[in-house]
């Protein structure tokens, strides 16, 4: 699979911005079983995302459903190396989620509890964020 990133855009670069708080919105397991809850305020781009797709669906041994809750719509720009200051913003060179603290990121199902929580905790450490692993509440 492809490296996560837009189709189409709206801006080519965008401000950094502020990323702070805590999260409004996909903070509670909705679709899965199990998920894995960011800590953090933090950004996170495709090929963490992608890391960590990889090492859940490697331990399941492709079993079971995974959701990926978030994605990379923001463009980061970086300048090249040696270029001097000044001369305008640099070209967008790969692209972030903001995650909140609270944010539901990776939700599985179709497995047991113990395969669940192992795969989360292995996509876990490929993120650069605090992580936890929660259980969906039967209502």
């Amino acid at each position: 699979m492809a490296l996560s990133q837009p189709r189409k855009e709206a801006h080519r670069k965008v401000r950094k911005g502020k990323n702070t708080g805590i999260a409004s919105r996909c903070n509670t397991v909705a679709f899965g079983d199990f998920g894995l809850m960011s800590l953090d305020n933090e950004r996170i781009n495709g090929r963490q995302i992608e890391a960590a797709r990889q090492a859940i669906t490697r331990y399941v041994k492709r079993g079971g459903q995974v959701w990926i809750r978030i994605f990379p719509h923001i463009p980061v720009s970086k300048k090249p190396l040696d270029v001097k200051m000044g001369s305008g913003k640099g070209e967008p060179a790969f692209h972030v989620a903001k995650v909140k603290k609270g944010t539901v990121m990776f939700e599985i199902a179709g497995v047991t509890e113990e395969q669940a929580r192992e795969a989360l905790r292995l996509a876990s450490h490929k993120l650069p964020v605090r992580c936890k692993i929660l259980k969906r509440e039967e209502q």
